[in-house]
């Protein structure tokens, strides 16, 4: 029998507590000897990132490799990644990582045993970190490792180093070795077998690495590379992830195509192939350093990752270009290590959600290493996911994943059509995939309907696709969105009166644009979003300090076209309801960027609300702050659209 309520006011078993102790940020991992070793979060310690070891194939409770206050974290780039590695010294096992704190390189026994430093305690005339490290392999020789470097102690530099092990660089900088010249910017560092070649990418403002990268190889002499050659790239091709089949053989993903697919290099002959074209991307934006989309088999198997709405494993024979599918229940997978027939990947299933998985390539078994969802929630709170494409009025394709409200059988009341929620990622160069997201199920297990765009600029779908969105940023990725929330109205989906509009970052500088451009939506919530474009490009970090030239155009020169775009300028056109959610802490979209905007709102008598969260940096990691901006958007929603929440009605000003 069916049971009607308002939507918006189903009784969820889903609470905001669920989802901030329930979703466990679960990061790559690696085999060494017969344990898993893996990063995993701590959002009751304030998001702190620790490594965790057990062995495979058990369900003993994992021992912690580095305890607090440690935090395994990158700042490179300040989207950081690949902040941890495992190494052999002296025929032990050891962990190599980075403290957030004060960025040094850190060595740790598997014991668990304190961590002794590495690399200097270095302090900027701004107060951080100085020399801060990434992506971390082992060395030249059994004595030291190398890294990324980001260098801050005169003018910004980044370069590949060489960091002895023996601890001598820890009270003395000379000790580190600059092995490559440096460059704007620097990645994915690989050293062939016989440790006598070493590729890695690099790229130059004002570049961003999904526009154009530079593949290098170079001989290493002493240590140091030398005849450093650039085999591959240029500031229209993004090259992507070398990896070493042999001593003379380098493979690495190209978009030249039009499509991100795998390519080999042979430096013998100098000789370039493709070894799989597609109209699918086999792999994705470098938004943080140490991204993994494909793994080495052995030297004529790959084992890689492709597709468009999501991403597929398969293998691929590199003599013949074979590509044969191996079927797995996942709609995102991204392998971290792979070691004979056994592979560790981090996936998502719509079932079960993210987390880390231990693979059996030749039977396809599956074993749950960590999960990101501590305790799965009822199926009858879940909802499934549609990718669906949408048309633009000018015929351009736009594509989502669509979540309808989902409770058991129950319905709203007859002839009443559900509120919707546009999610708008951010990046604006990344991509939605079809998931089982907690975030997405509190709001649809309430008879709330959300939909995931992917509009023009996303990846996924190929180059074209992403530069749509090249000098039209804030009007390309309005449209689409509007051509989405359109497209399901006229479907007969969405109430065309409940429709809101909410993202992060990227994603909330779409929100505010929408709500200055448009009266499509009747509320609006910005987290840490843009709303200044000249304050972004006066007070943002270096790897996006340029990236606005191709999202809008050059600054000086573009001031009008920055000016006309800023939310901020064009405040008086918004007529709905916003909440706006900020960290104190973010130096990607300081916090003046949304008080700006609640200033105006305030002036111009907008309903709306500023929440400000202390310790909070760009992203909520903290489950106090997690919780805290669910119920305040569920209240927000409940207060615009008329519903009874089982959370106070937010109080606007």
């Amino acid at each position: 029998m069916t049971t009607r309520l308002p939507y918006g006011s189903w009784p969820s078993p889903i609470s905001a507590q669920d989802v901030a102790a329930g979703t466990t940020p679960v990061g790559g991992g690696t085999f060494v000897g017969n344990e898993i070793w893996w990063l995993e979060g701590r959002p009751a310690e304030g998001g702190r990132l620790t490594v965790l070891a057990r062995e495979a194939k058990t369900d003993r409770e994992p021992r912690e490799l580095v305890s607090s206050p440690f935090n395994v974290r990158s700042r490179v780039n300040e989207y950081g990644g690949a902040a941890w590695a495992a190494i052999q010294v002296g025929g032990a096992q050891k962990l190599v990582f980075v403290n957030f704190a004060d960025q040094r390189l850190y060595l740790a026994g598997a014991d668990g045993s304190t961590p002794v430093p590495l690399t200097p305690d270095s302090v900027g005339s701004d107060g951080d970190p100085a020399l801060r490290f990434a992506e971390i392999i082992e060395g030249t020789d059994a004595g030291s490792i190398l890294a990324v470097c980001e260098d801050h102690r005169t003018e910004l530099r980044r370069y590949i180093v060489a960091v002895p092990l023996d601890g001598s660089a820890a009270e003395d900088a000379q000790a580190l070795t600059e092995v490559t010249e440096s460059s704007r910017f620097v990645a994915a560092p690989r050293l062939n077998p016989s440790k006598t070649r070493l590729s890695w990418i690099s790229w130059e403002h004002p570049q961003m690495p999904w526009d154009g990268t530079e593949l290098h190889i170079a001989d290493v002499e002493a240590g140091v590379a030398s005849n450093d050659s650039v085999v591959a790239g240029s500031t229209t091709e993004s090259v992507l992830q070398p990896e070493w089949l042999n001593d003379d053989d380098l493979v690495f993903v190209s978009d030249s195509s039009g499509w991100w697919n795998p390519y080999l290099y042979t430096v013998a002959t100098g000789n370039c192939r493709a070894l799989c074209e597609r109209a699918e991307e086999f792999a994705g934006p470098l938004w943080t350093v140490g991204q993994s989309w494909y793994k080495v088999m052995d030297p004529n198997t790959l084992l890689l990752t492709h597709g468009t709405h999501g991403s597929a494993l398969a293998t691929l024979d590199v003599s013949t270009g074979e590509l044969k599918e191996l079927p797995l229940p996942f709609t995102r997978v991204s392998p971290c290590a792979v070691r004979g027939s056994q592979l560790l990947a981090t996936a998502t299933s719509l079932l079960q959600g993210d987390g880390l998985r231990l693979i059996n390539l030749e039977s396809l078994e599956t074993i749950n290493v960590s999960l990101a969802l501590r305790q799965l929630p009822e199926p009858l709170a879940l909802p499934g996911a549609e990718a669906m494409e949408f048309t633009t009025t000018d015929g351009s394709p736009v594509y989502a994943h669509v979540y309808a409200p989902k409770l058991g059988d129950l319905q709203g009341h007859e002839g009443e059509l559900p509120p919707y929620v546009a999610f708008v990622h951010g990046g604006p160069t990344s991509q939605a995939f079809a998931q089982l997201s907690l975030s997405i199920a509190y709001y649809t297990s309430r008879g709330i309907g959300v939909v995931d765009v992917n509009y023009g600029g996303s990846t996924g779908f190929g180059r074209a696709y992403r530069q749509r969105l090249n000098g039209q940023w804030g009007v390309v990725d309005v449209q689409d969105t509007v051509a989405v929330l359109d497209g399901m109205v006229a479907v007969g989906l969405a109430d065309p009166q409940r429709l809101a509009i909410e993202g992060g970052s990227a994603g909330g500088w779409t929100v505010l644009s929408a709500l200055t451009t448009t009266k499509r939506f009747s509320a609006g919530i910005s987290r840490y979003g843009v709303s200044d474009l000249v304050g972004l490009v006066r007070d943002t970090h270096d790897f996006e300090s340029r990236y606005m030239e191709s999202l809008v155009g050059p600054y000086p020169e573009a001031a009008q076209l920055y000016a006309q775009r800023a939310p901020i300028n064009h405040v008086e056109d918004i007529s709905c309801p916003v909440l706006l959610l900020q960290g104190d802490q973010d130096k990607v979209v300081p916090p003046a960027q949304s008080q700006v905007v609640a200033d105006a709102l305030a002036v111009n008598g907008i309903p709306h609300a500023y929440v400000l969260y202390a310790g909070e940096q760009h992203g909520f990691r903290r489950a106090e702050t997690i919780i805290n901006a669910l119920e305040t958007s569920l209240g927000f929603y409940a207060a615009v659209f008329g519903f009874e929440a089982d959370v106070p009605v937010l109080n606007l000003s």
